[in-house]
């Protein structure tokens, strides 16, 4: 296996939410690359997005204001925090001109459900 190279132009971001406000992902590391892992890019402003983890995931924030609501509480994170959201979180991703980056495990979660 090589080393990929995936340069930021090529990222596609797909639309995930809003209006209100804006939530859009890009993978970078998807199932064609690692078959364990998936990472990529997200940006989040003024909205509020409801999911339920099917992996672990981490969250570097980038920049702005990125804010996890989970039952736990708000955890409101800046550039360069990092938070650790074990499977099976129930959430919501918020954020204030937040970008992310994020890696999940497994990668091919999608595609375990399945099975």
């Amino acid at each position: 296996m090589l080393v990929k190279h995936i340069k930021s132009n090529a990222i596609e971001f797909a639309h995930r939410g809003g209006p209100p406000g804006y939530a859009e992902v890009g993978r970078a590391v998807s199932t064609d690359i690692s078959s364990t892992m998936g990472a990529g890019l997200a940006r989040f402003d003024q909205c509020s997005i409801a999911w339920t983890v099917l992996y672990d995931e981490v969250v570097y924030v980038v920049d702005g204001c990125f804010k996890l609501v989970t039952g736990e509480g708000i955890f409101e994170a800046q550039a360069g925090d990092v938070l650790w959201i074990p499977k099976g979180t129930e959430l919501k991703y918020e954020g204030e001109n937040a970008t992310i980056f994020y890696a999940v495990y497994p990668g091919n979660w999608k595609e375990l459900l399945q099975n």
